[in-house]
């Protein structure tokens, strides 16, 4: 009995740490540089572990890790929107900004 009871709080616990990280999807409608690496166009899953972006490609669940300066500002987003300025037949990223919370991600 003792062991079950420990056991569930143990999970309780951990569920809550790993509900914690938050995930944006964005979507590229052509190639995007984003630092040093390019992604395909298509829909993705961001979330920050610290100084990095990691975004995960939803429909073939490959992952690419990017660099990122975390900035937290006074207005709160509506939506998850890119900046970024076209080079050619790709989007060089500059900065997404996090739909429902104050962050932005620097590239």
């Amino acid at each position: 009995m003792k062991k079950t009871f420990v056991l569930s709080i143990v999970l309780s616990l951990s569920s809550f740490l790993f509900a914690g990280t938050k995930s944006y999807q964005v979507v590229f409608t052509s190639t995007a540089k984003i630092g040093s690496i390019k992604l395909a166009p298509g829909e993705y899953s961001v979330k920050v572990d610290g100084t990095n972006a990691i975004f995960t490609n939803t429909t073939n669940s490959k992952k690419f890790t990017a660099p990122v300066k975390v900035e937290n500002g006074t207005k709160k987003f509506q939506v998850t929107a890119v900046d970024s300025t076209k080079d050619g037949d790709s989007e060089n990223v500059k900065a997404i900004e996090l739909g429902g919370s104050t962050t932005t991600l620097e590239f």
